[in-house]
């Protein structure tokens, strides 16, 4: 390794909570902003970074416009999962706030978790306000700083949120990207 090689990053996404209805991922990207905010943009690179190596992707859409609308859904062994929302506010290459809806809830049944995470994940699949993605971009000497701030309807949809197992999932797909924003720099 050379002494400018840049550092093994896989699994540094931060997890911290500005407010009781708020998460904030923190990730760096050895990478130039342009570049990681398509890769977050283009459904082709999409494709290649978000979710898991061995899902199977059923739609990857992006209508990158405000008021456009985007919609992933994966299948993953036998369980599929789904995410949509609407673009809010779009300025490339430093920040994208959109809606972000789950299509459903995986596995869980009622009698497996308490009634109000119960009531927080039927909220958060469709059933609340759409919880908001704002996402920026900073770039500093070849180095992004993605600051992702979700802010959810309530405190108990972003608890249930962080305590289905959400970050594991965020984490490699962040390495993934981190994998892809590197070879394409």
């Amino acid at each position: 390794m050379s002494a400018t090689a840049a550092p093994n990053r896989h699994g540094s996404a931060v997890i911290t909570l500005p407010s009781d209805t708020q998460y904030l991922v923190t990730r760096l990207f050895d990478a130039p902003a342009a570049l990681v905010f398509k890769a977050f943009t283009t459904p082709e690179l999409v494709k290649r970074w978000w979710g898991f190596e061995t899902s199977e992707w059923l739609v990857c859409e992006i209508d990158l416009r405000v008021g456009g609308r985007w919609r992933f859904v994966l299948r993953d062994q036998v369980m599929e999962v789904g995410f949509h929302g609407e673009y809010l506010e779009i300025d490339a290459p430093r920040r994208l706030v959109n809606t972000e809806m789950y299509e459903g809830v995986p596995d869980t049944k009622p009698e497996e978790v308490s009634p109000a995470e119960w009531a927080a994940l039927a909220e958060w699949a469709g059933g609340g306000d759409d919880p908001v993605l704002d996402m920026t971009l900073e770039e500093a000497d070849g180095v992004t700083t993605m600051k992702l701030l979700a802010t959810h309807p309530s405190r108990e949809v972003r608890d249930a949120i962080l305590e289905s197992g959400m970050e594991t999932g965020m984490q490699v797909s962040y390495d993934r990207l981190e994998d892809l924003v590197r070879q394409a720099a």
